[in-house]
């Protein structure tokens, strides 16, 4: 399944073909061009999406998804065709890290653990949908009364680019669990292995045009998503500024929306910390996936009394950190998703140094060697600045953190909760009891003590003030993308008595 694939289980078709509205065609957008961000060539081009082929895949969506082949298939038949994606998924995960790796510069270690998550998700569901049920709500009178869950119909799941093959499978396969249409906007950096996946989604047997993979740029194709009349629902994961705007449009739609933001986490290392474990978790914090993460630990604060020790081992193992191409096993990070986010990152880090940070490690693009010709930044650690500089305020989205000092608790927790984001925190500490206090306190979506960046599909993720509203994965992420229905029954023989009829 390479990105120059011309085969699948439907028959032969162009590599640059798109998923639209039940056929493999080119879209009528601009051709994206597909860069391997650890060399800089082009691996492949795809035919993007345009406003035109949005609308017939709506349309198409719409008609699928109410023909009972769809609309009445029992929950237990749905979920096998959710399982046999999760078998697809792990039968092909070699050549879909692979083809993630080249596409995005994220290691071959990383990607092979997204697309077992993706494959994870999708049987997850498919065990929701075989034990979902409905509600039978207590009698207040001559009634039976249900809670029952209907589809949407067609919604919209817009996935960013640092994990693609992940964040897809966090949106269709609950999306697909609930009986809807989906139309999929990925990153226009990233679309190959969002196009890999339809190719599987086809294979295990979903219905054509169920699902169409619209590639393009936001402001062209997922602004035509959002505002799509027929789309009932958007699930939009990606930076805060675009969630706005989504949110104004879903206003005025009145139309269901769940995003996930933006985020300046705060990491907490206590004066009892386990320095060994906190060393190892705060690197991995911040820069594995080369700090490209919603809930990268970007903000360290580290108590006055360990600070000089945990800082200087602290950029010590950050000067160790292995860089280079997601291919090579050795890898711990790689390259930035593109040289322009990556010139974006160097251009926040010489703000930093305006603003009167001292840079403890790395701070430069590597100029010579292998490093030379891909988008790679090196490991970066600041100091010197306080919480209120807007290099500890807005989100870098790369491997570069602020380590900030401490004293007492009710500081530290103003300082964590003073950003607009709301999206993570890390724990670091030895006392359950602060583990316990901290964690309450501090406003974030996700808390995480003594460890960093575990994730279960099983457990609600979501974020609070700019870092989104709603939350996915869990039992209820189905619920998510359905309309809740009450149904009564009338169980009394006479008639309503108001019209004061006799029975």
């Amino acid at each position: 399944m390479s990105a120059s694939s011309t085969t699948s289980g439907a028959g032969t078709r162009r590599a640059e073909d798109i998923p639209v509205a039940g056929q493999w065609r080119a879209g009528g957008g601009e051709r994206l061009r597909c860069v391997d961000p650890a060399s800089g060539r082009v691996i492949a081009t795809v035919a993007g999406a345009d406003p035109a082929d949005v609308d017939a895949a709506a349309r198409c969506g719409a008609r699928v998804a109410a023909e009972p082949g769809w609309r009445d298939m029992l929950p237990h038949e749905r979920a096998r065709l959710l399982a046999r994606v999760a078998e697809l998924i792990e039968r092909d995960r070699e050549e879909l890290a692979l083809l993630q790796t080249r596409n995005t510069g994220k290691t071959l270690t990383e990607t092979r653990a997204l697309v077992a998550s993706a494959a994870g998700t999708f049987r997850f569901y498919a065990a929701a949908l075989e034990t979902s049920e409905g509600v039978v709500t207590p009698p207040r009178g001559q009634h039976l009364a249900l809670s029952v869950h209907e589809p949407i119909g067609v919604v919209g799941a817009v996935t960013p680019w640092n994990s693609p093959i992940a964040s897809d499978a966090q949106k269709l396969a609950p999306a697909l669990a609930a009986g809807n249409a989906v139309l999929l906007k990925p990153a226009e950096v990233t679309p190959l292995v969002s196009l890999a996946l339809a190719r599987l989604l086809e294979e295990a047997g979903l219905p054509q045009g169920l699902v169409s993979v619209l590639p393009g740029p936001g402001s062209v194709v997922g602004d035509a998503v959002v505002r799509h009349p027929l789309v009932g629902k958007v699930s939009f994961t990606g930076g805060t500024s675009t969630g706005r705007a989504i949110g104004r449009v879903a206003a005025d739609k009145v139309m269901p929306l769940s995003t996930e933001l933006g985020g300046k986490s705060p990491t907490i290392v206590c004066a009892d910390a386990d320095i060994d474990q906190a060393v190892a978790g705060v690197l991995f914090g911040i820069f594995s996936s080369s700090g490209q993460s919603c809930v990268a630990g970007s903000r360290i604060f580290v108590h006055e009394e360990v600070y000089a020790e945990f800082t200087d081992r602290l950029v010590a193992a950050a000067r160790q950190l292995r860089v280079g191409p997601g291919t090579d096993p050795a890898t711990q990070v790689g390259p930035l998703v593109t040289a322009a986010h990556r010139d974006r990152v160097a251009a926040m880090v010489d703000r930093a140094r305006e603003e009167g940070a001292e840079v403890l490690c790395g701070g430069h693009i590597p100029e010579t060697g292998r490093l030379g010709s891909g988008a790679y930044y090196l490991p970066t650690l600041l100091a010197g600045l306080a919480n209120d500089a807007k290099t500890c305020q807005e989100e870098i989205f790369g491997p570069v953190g602020v380590v900030l000092p401490f004293g007492g608790e009710d500081d530290l927790v103003a300082q964590a909760n003073d950003t607009v984001y709301g999206l993570a925190c890390g724990i670091w500490t030895r006392d359950y009891r602060t583990a316990w206090r901290l964690a309450r306190r501090i406003e974030a979506g996700t808390v995480w003590i003594n460890t960093y960046k575990q994730f279960s599909i099983a457990t609600p993720f979501g974020g609070t003030k700019a870092s989104g509203v709603g939350v996915e994965k869990g039992t209820e992420g189905i619920k998510a993308y359905m309309r809740q229905k009450s149904v009564y029954f009338g169980l009394d023989p006479d008639p309503i008595p108001w019209a004061g009829l006799q029975g």
